[in-house]
């Protein structure tokens, strides 16, 4: 069995008495003592500080990186202001999302953040397709800090930082350690990932707990929190089978790279994914979906029509804590994707009826000035 990688907050998290269970190759803390409920419930209402050290960190130098980039993303990168991020998606010829990542715009420069468990294959990729470039792999700690008091913490350590508007990015200094700071997270609230090298990781982490509003927390808590923040998770909601337009994330296609734009295609897959989007030529809708009573509604979960055909799976599920009642994502055909539609879920032989939604399913919290 190979052995479990560790961040450079393992050690830390043990002694937090973290859960550490494998995840993505690494070692991570799936839960703390508060439980992922109370860890839930704390980041919606003050904050949370989350290890995601376990992501790629990428630095991409060479002529015109944003440019080239295009050849392998659908985003409009070319427009990206400097300082400013951007969510991507690496798509296939056949018009899959092999991940989806965060790039900024660093101005000589681009620093990406892609899904651990995509890590090697996506750098395998970038190499393969931008070979005249540099691909610098980094050895970073990556924090979260995470929840409507994420500000008011931050305004103590780094109140540069805290004039930044959601996906800023900018370089920092807190307490005498250099880190790069987005204006960003996963979870659906205010809130910053830091980037900060290894060997100040746990200093910056136990810094970040000692203030009264910051818990740790782990991945049980993320999952909830992204799943109600309507935040797709890659390789359950998102993966080589859907295509950006099934999976709701049209907005992803820069406006430039779609038909009639300034740089049309150019990306795998463009002709397929672009004939999608203008012609809304597509079988099945990833779409949110509410659930009545409090049975959890988990991935996998077959769904049915009211006349019992089968239409689709859930792809995430579970209870809601901050909605206080069970949500999902999932695909359904086309014809059944209107919100306020009702399909059903079989759970333990018995069909449960679920209510397409709009998603998020919380308020979103996000900074904009």
């Amino acid at each position: 069995m190979t052995e479990q990688r560790k961040t450079p907050l393992y050690d830390l998290h043990v002694e937090l008495g973290g859960k550490m269970v494998p995840f993505a190759g690494h070692a991570m803390p799936v839960q703390f003592p508060l439980g992922v409920k109370k860890e839930h419930e704390h980041t919606r209402q003050a904050c949370g500080l989350f290890d995601v050290s376990h992501m790629g960190q990428v630095l991409l130098r060479g002529p015109e990186p944003a440019r080239a980039l295009e050849t392998l993303v659908p985003a409009d990168l070319i427009g990206l202001a400097e300082g400013m991020q951007r969510y991507g998606l690496f798509t296939s010829e056949e018009g899959g999302i092999l991940d989806d990542l965060m790039i900024v715009n660093a101005g000589d420069h681009l620093y990406l953040v892609v899904n651990a468990a995509c890590k090697e294959q996506d750098i395998a990729h970038l190499r393969r397709g931008l070979s005249d470039h540099e691909i610098e792999v980094l050895d970073r700690g990556l924090l979260a800090l995470q929840g409507p008091k994420a500000a008011a913490v931050m305004q103590r350590l780094c109140p540069d930082a805290c004039r930044m508007v959601f996906m800023q990015h900018g370089k920092f200094t807190i307490e005498g350690i250099e880190v790069w700071i987005s204006r960003s997270g996963y979870t659906g609230e205010d809130g910053f990932e830091i980037s900060v090298a290894a060997e100040h990781s746990e200093a910056l982490a136990r810094r970040l707990l000692a203030e009264d509003e910051v818990e740790p927390i782990g991945l049980g808590a993320r999952d909830s929190l992204r799943l109600e923040a309507g935040l797709c998770l890659y390789g359950h909601d998102i993966d080589t089978s859907t295509t950006p337009v099934e999976g709701g994330l049209i907005w992803a296609i820069g406006k430039p790279r779609r038909r009639g734009g300034e740089r049309p295609g150019g990306f795998p897959g463009a002709d397929l994914i672009l004939h999608q989007v203008a012609e809304k030529d597509h079988q099945r809708k990833r779409v949110g979906l509410l659930g009545e009573g409090r049975a959890p509604v988990r991935e996998g979960t077959e769904l049915f029509d009211a006349d019992g055909n089968r239409i689709g799976a859930v792809t995430s599920g579970g209870f809601g804590p901050s909605v206080g009642k069970p949500v999902a994502m999932g695909y359904v055909t086309i014809d059944q994707a209107e919100v306020g539609s009702t399909v059903y879920a079989e759970v333990r032989g018995k069909r449960l009826p679920m209510t397409v939604s709009k998603m998020p399913f919380v308020p979103p919290g996000y900074y904009r000035g």
